[in-house]
């Protein structure tokens, strides 16, 4: 299977390698503040649990099974291809082909810097380019999550629903946010 690398000016998007995975586990461990912006109200893994998620995708890169269209690339640094996060998809409705983006950036030293924008700005070419069947790309977040909400409104996403305290994060309620972009409103942003 042939590898993906979609690069930008400061990140690129690749398939995973053996090298990420200890930073992987590292940024996986409980206590990191980017998993208190990431859908906090889902439960994530326990310490214990990750060392198997790590060796399952071990399994995958040793094998070379990875999903066509991708289901997830590692984001990395251009000039260190060092791991900082990663992008996913997800389907809403694959029977109405309503797909959505997901995104983390591990690191809090690296947030606001424009490494967000520019490997989700990639990913969405790529699932406009790989889905020809899809007409539109949402991103799901929650009030709590400012940066987010940012990097949507940046890169064209638009408001299109509030779900009123429909999260519980540490006890307080907090809205449930949709943001979607059509694909001619991402073609006549980003031609190429």
């Amino acid at each position: 299977m042939e590898s993906i690398i979609l690069s930008g000016e400061r990140v690129r998007l690749r398939d995973w390698i053996l090298a990420d995975l200890q930073p992987f586990a590292h940024w996986q461990q409980p206590g990191h503040p980017w998993q208190e912006l990431d859908g906090p109200y889902y439960p994530g893994p326990k310490a214990d649990d990750i060392s198997g998620i790590v060796e399952r995708i071990k399994t995958r890169i040793e094998s070379g099974n990875f999903s066509t269209p991708r289901q997830n690339l590692i984001i990395a640094l251009r000039e260190s291809n060092q791991l900082i996060g990663q992008v996913s998809r997800y389907w809403i409705s694959e029977e109405t082909n309503w797909l959505a983006a997901g995104i983390s950036i591990y690191d809090p030293a690296l947030w606001g810097q424009g490494y967000g924008a520019e490997a989700l700005s990639l990913w969405t070419g790529y699932l406009f380019a790989a889905f020809p069947q899809i007409v539109r790309l949402d991103l799901q977040t929650w009030s709590g999550n400012p940066g987010m909400m940012k990097l949507a409104t940046k890169l064209g996403y638009q408001l299109e629903g509030r779900f009123r305290q429909a999260r519980i994060v540490r006890g307080e309620y907090f809205d449930a946010l949709g943001y979607g972009i059509l694909r001619e409103e991402w073609e006549a942003r980003s031609p190429k």
